[in-house]
């Protein structure tokens, strides 16, 4: 069999943010005066797909954006920065997916999505493009994009032999029939306690989670934030990696880092909790703005 085209392929969601500043999040029926704002191209399939690029590995990226000026942006991005967009289709009719994101001084943030063209990826097409493509050793998935388009990958990902990541992002209910096609499960501590039903907040809670989150199937990382992570490798003992101590500027986008390095290490050979323990010190480096 020949070697895949690319390391990392991911199939997901692609949006135009537009980040706007400010001293906390409105209270309901309050306007709050801003200190600055930016446009930025963002959607967590994207930003999964930049940031493995970023690290080293030969990325695609399978999506769908609209006929319009963002969607001309997002493209553009993606090629920018190294990823092989020819698999981004283009939408007549559907705008591109955009958000809107409001951080506050202390780097936190809330944030409303319009998933738009993301919605419209066709999950018949998705078996031609990633033979189109090449294939890749490891796959990305995302919830920002339909379940039947993420089962459609998964499935022909598995065929050929790559590993398949589904970041559980953001929460929502998945059948057994994507789930049973998942070789590594990232969730946050929001996504773990949603699959799980038990609260997750340190080590401890997330250990309690794990079984309920597919131990011993798939291999599972639980990230928590300022408390580091859970790693569970199918069949081995779970391990904490504790997190990097830094300033933090802004914790947008940091999970997509991780995800985007935890593919590149894994695409390159890495065991899960190396690769894991690489992903910890790029997100790290993310939101400590020395990325």
């Amino acid at each position: 069999m020949s070697s895949p085209a690319f390391d990392v392929i991911v199939c997901g969601s692609l949006h135009l943010d537009i980040m706007v500043y400010a001293p906390g999040l409105p209270r309901l029926d309050e306007t709050t005066v801003g200190t600055r704002w930016a446009m930025q191209c963002g959607g967590k399939g994207g930003n999964q797909a930049v940031m493995a690029a970023r690290a080293g590995a030969r990325v695609a990226m399978i999506g769908r954006v609209g006929a319009d000026d963002f969607g001309d942006r997002l493209r553009a991005h993606l090629t920018a920065r190294g990823v092989d967009a020819r698999a981004v289709g283009v939408d007549a009719t559907a705008g591109s997916g955009m958000s809107t994101a409001i951080v506050r001084d202390d780097g936190e943030y809330g944030a409303v999505i319009v998933s738009g063209a993301n919605l419209r990826i066709d999950p018949a097409s998705i078996e031609d493009r990633w033979r189109a493509s090449g294939g890749a050793s490891v796959l990305v998935l995302q919830n920002e994009i339909p379940e039947a388009v993420n089962i459609a990958a998964a499935s022909v990902a598995r065929e050929s032999g790559a590993k398949v990541i589904l970041n559980a992002a953001p929460a929502r209910q998945m059948t057994s029939q994507l789930i049973d096609l998942v070789d590594i499960l990232v969730v946050n501590r929001v996504e773990a306690e949603m699959l799980s039903g038990l609260i997750v907040n340190d080590n401890a809670s997330a250990l309690a989670a794990l079984p309920r989150l597919g131990a011993g199937r798939r291999d599972i990382v639980a990230t928590l934030g300022g408390a580091g992570l859970v790693v569970q490798p199918r069949g081995a003992d779970a391990k904490a990696i504790a997190p990097i101590p830094v300033r933090v500027v802004s914790t947008h986008g940091a999970g997509d880092c991780f995800v985007g390095a935890l593919a590149r290490w894994l695409a390159a050979g890495a065991d899960l909790m190396a690769a894991a323990a690489a992903a910890n010190q790029a997100a790290a480096a993310h939101v400590s703005g020395n990325a």
